[in-house]
This record gives structure tokens, C-alpha cells and sequence, in this order.
């Protein structure tokens, strides 16, 4: 049977981190640099879709620069919500404003083995293993396909990877692992079979599409047709990027908002030119340079800070949001992955970002960890409970039980307190021991995390695809083989 999923929906919390005027302000930049500055677009079908539309094209650099009416026109034809659809009906995914679900990170190459703790290159049985356990969490909304598949060909790659998926799990499946145009229509074909056929996936897209930019103000021409493909068959597309500040992006946190943002709409238009109305969404995991070695960081004030104002840009075009979240740069699960994870999930939780991305992941989404991956859980589930707020009624003020316990006394045998036991938050994973007890045993919550994965990989047994249907997914990879 599937298992149900948490979500975060109604909260109680909110956040303003921009206001109008300033959304405004970053949007009139944005659409600025996309009219005298220009985006890449290494495709000839994006170029001519721009051409087709009255956007200046340079042939030659293939830089295309859009009027902002354009841009703007075309995000209009965006639908503001729809459902991601998955093989459980039960566990589709309303992309509506008003949920937030979670996802494992994706494209990791090194895994550290559940059972050697030795750390290896990604293989297929990795995405398995992964897709296994993340179906059994009820933290786990969707996946992303978490590690690359090295011992695949890397032309089919992201094709096993997506059937490691279906055949392991009930859940949602994005990618962002399709990077051609022939690998994308074997991928549609697949999502097709499982869904029923073409117009059944059209109306219930058990796959999504997400597709990287290529920062500063770039994109890259496999990913373009490859998104093209995907909207043409009614498969949710969005491009993410991940503007660095200093290396691919201003130093400045606007400025990197404004590069950042030029990349996904330009690229959100060019799908609604091309299919109006096709559903998109919005991604980002925007970032700053380390400082000492320009490399990426994975975490710091400035994750947090573009994880809630993205969500603030993405409603402000009426569009659901992927959000790069957890993702650690830290190399072990330890307090600057719990500092990092923890701030940049509850920034993203409190605007209420759709998608949030990260779920298991180290060294800036270098290295999957089981370990991480369990306590990842535990830092979600604590803000899903933090959002919920405060409940202020009658039975919630508790006069009753205040009364008839009085001065002196305890509540534990109220019949008030037996029926709200069970709201308080009860970590699996924060170690609440006495401390002899701590200091005796010596282990800790990344022992019991990998512990918990453990059972979960030997115990769980997922709704695996059915052997006919798995047969003709490996058909449609092989004829691409």
C-alpha cells in the first residue's frame, strides 16, 4: 500500500522579505537586461521561435534579445496551478499555492555505501536503492533523480534512471537528467505507458522536467529541445538557476536576483510562445561564491535569503516554484548541515515554495548520505510542526484542566491532556538521553539516521511496477540504446 505524504498547507507563519515596490524593481531590471543585454539560446528551434515572434536574433552568438511586452505577454499564458500526478492517485502533488512538499536533490556522483560507509562513484542500483526508501518516507513529496547512473550509457542514462524510479516507487518522478532531444522523447514515451497513453498523461503528468541554465544569462541547447519536447506533450517544464555572487552573478544579492531571473523567464517565455498555456514552474538554488576559494558553497545567509525571495518573484509571475533547499555543503552530517538545512528549508517553508529540493545530500549536492537523507526528514517534519502556529480556541486555552489541577498539582492524568498527547513533536533522530546514558553508548543521531535507512532498504517493500509494463519501458530505452 502506498504511503501518505506531509505536506506543509494552511500555514500560520508568514514572511515579507520584499516588498511590492522592490519586486517591481527587479522585474523592470530583469526585463531590461533580457531586451539590451540578451540570453543565450544555443538551439536553431528556440531561435526560430524567438525569430517567428519579433525578438532581435544574432545568428551568429545566438544571443536573443526579447522586448519586455513580449516577455511579459508570454508569461500571461502560464497556468498558475496544476497537479503533479503520480502513480498512486492518492499521492498526487497540487502545485497550488498553497502546499509545500519535498524532494530529494538530484544529479549527485558519489554516494557514501549504506552499508560500508565507504564513499564510491553513483551507479543505477544506487537510484534504486534511493527511490526504495524515499517511497517509504512521508516526508519524501517526489523524487528527483537523486545520483547518476555511471554505469549507464550516457546517452540513455537519464532514461534508466527514470525507470529505476517508476519500478521502485508509487511517487512523482522529475528529472533533470534529459539533456537531448532524443533522450526526452524516449522519456515522454515512457511517462505515456505509464500513464496510459498521450492525452491520459497529458491531463495527469506523472513526469516533470527541469532543466539547469547555463549562468551568466545562458542556456544550453540540449536542455532547450529537451523542454520544448516536454511541453509539447503537456509534461511540466521549469529551468533553474544557480547564479553564483561573484563568480556567475553580481555580488550584490539584488543583482544576482536580477541575472538569475533574466535566465528562468526568458527561457518560461520562449515554452509559452511556443505552447501557450503549457504548465511551467519557476526553479532556483541561487548561491554565493565562497570567498576564499570561489567555489560553490552549499549553504551560508545568502541561500536562505534567495530561497525566500525567489518564492516572492515566482508568485509575483503567478507560477509554481522548485526551490533548491537542505543541500548542505557541509561533508558529513553534523551542526553546519543541521544550521544549514534547517534555516534554508524554514526560509522556503514560511513563503511557501511549492517544490523544495535537497533532501540527502552533502557537499553541495556532491555526495549522497542515507544518514542525511533520515535526518533531513527530521529537520522537515520540525518545521512542518513549527508552521502549523498556534491554535487559540476553547478547547486549546484549556481552562477545564487548569481548573481542576489548581496550584501545585500536574496534568498528566487529564483526559484533556490524553486527547492532545499525541499533537506534541516526538523526534526520532534529537538526542533527548540523559547524559551518562549519552556519554555510555557513544552514538548519535547520524548512527540512528543510518540505522533507520538500513531497516527501511531491508523491510520496505514498495508497489513495484507490474513486469509487462516494466518490459516495455526497457523496450523504449533499448531502441534509443
Amino acid at each position: 500500500m502506498a504511503r501518505s505524504i506531509k505536506s506543509i498547507t494552511n500555514p500560520k507563519l508568514s514572511l515579507n522579505i520584499l516588498d511590492p515596490q522592490e519586486v517591481q524593481r527587479i522585474h523592470t531590471a530583469t526585463l531590461d537586461v533580457i531586451e539590451n543585454v540578451g540570453v543565450r539560446f544555443p538551439s536553431k528551434r528556440a531561435l526560430d521561435i524567438w525569430a517567428a515572434h519579433g525578438a532581435t536574433v544574432d545568428w551568429e552568438t545566438q544571443i536573443v534579445k526579447a522586448p519586455g511586452y513580449l516577455i511579459e505577454e508570454a508569461l500571461k499564458k502560464a497556468p498558475p496551478a496544476y497537479a503533479l500526478a503520480a502513480r498512486d492517485p492518492a499521492q498526487d502533488l497540487p502545485l497550488d499555492g498553497n502546499h509545500v512538499f519535498v524532494g530529494t536533490d538530484g544529479c549527485g556522483v558519489e554516494v557514501i555505501d549504506i552499508h560500508s560507509g565507504e564513499r564510491r562513484r553513483s551507479c543505477l542500483q544506487d537510484v534504486v536503492e534511493i527511490a526504495r526508501v524515499a517511497d517509504y518516507l512521508e516526508e519524501v513529496g517526489f523524487h528527483w533523480v537523486a545520483v547518476s547512473a555511471q554505469d549507464k550509457p550516457p546517452h540513455t542514462r537519464g532514461l534508466h534512471e527514470l525507470k529505476a524510479i517508476w519500478d521502485n516507487s508509487t511517487k512523482h518522478a522529475q528529472t533533470e537528467s534529459i539533456y537531448s532531444e532524443k533522450e526526452a522523447r524516449a522519456a515522454i514515451e515512457m511517462a505515456a505507458v505509464i500513464a496510459g497513453g498521450r492525452e491520459a498523461l497529458r491531463k495527469r503528468p506523472v513526469l516533470s522536467i527541469m532543466q539547469c541554465t547555463a549562468p551568466p544569462l545562458g542556456h544550453d541547447g540540449g536542455s532547450l529541445d529537451a523542454a520544448l519536447i516536454g511541453a509539447e506533450a503537456g509534461v511540466p517544464v521549469g529551468f533553474m538557476t544557480m547564479a553564483a555572487c561573484l563568480t556567475t552573478g553580481p555580488a550584490t544579492l539584488a543583482g544576482n536576483l536580477v541575472v538569475g531571473n533574466a535566465e528562468v523567464i526568458s527561457a518560461t517565455a520562449l515554452i509559452q510562445l511556443a505552447y501557450p498555456g503549457a504548465p511551467v514552474f519557476y526553479a532556483a538554488a541561487q548561491t554565493a561564491s565562497d570567498l576564499r576559494t570561489g567555489a560553490y558553497t552549499g549553504g551560508g545567509p545568502e541561500d536562505y535569503l534567495f530561497g525566500a525571495a525567489t518564492n516572492v518573484l515566482s508568485d509575483f509571475y503567478n507560477i509554481p516554484l522548485s526551490m533548491g533547499s537542505f543541500a548542505t555543503g557541509a561533508k558529513e552530517p553534523n551542526w553546519q548541515a543541521g544550521v544549514d538545512n534547517s534555516l534554508s528549508t524554514f526560509m522556503a517553508c514560511v513563503v511557501m515554495s511549492d517544490m523544495l529540493l535537497g533532501v540527502g545530500f552533502l557537499h553541495g549536492s556532491r555526495i549522497w548520505s542515507y544518514a542525511q537523507m533520515l535526518l533531513d526528514c527530521e529537520i522537515f517534519s520540525i518545521i512542518h510542526k513549527m508552521m502549523q502556529g498556534i491554535v487559540v480556541d476553547d478547547e486549546t486555552l484549556a481552562l477545564e484542566a487548569i481548573r481542576a489541577v489548581g496550584p501545585g498539582g500536574n496534568f498528566l492524568k487529564q483526559k484533556h491532556t490524553l486527547r492532545h498527547m499525541r499533537e506534541i513533536f516526538l523526534p526520532q533522530f534529537m538526542d533527548r538521553r540523559p547524559y551518562n546514558e549519552w556519554q555510555e553508548k557513544g552514538d548519535g543521531p547520524a548512527d540512528w539516521a543510518l540505522a533507520k535507512a538500513r531497516q527501511i532498504l531491508e523491510s520496505h517493500q514498495p508497489d513495484l511496477l507490474d513486469a509487462r509494463t516494466s518490459a516495455e519501458l526497457q523496450a523504449i530505452i533499448q531502441s534509443v540504446e
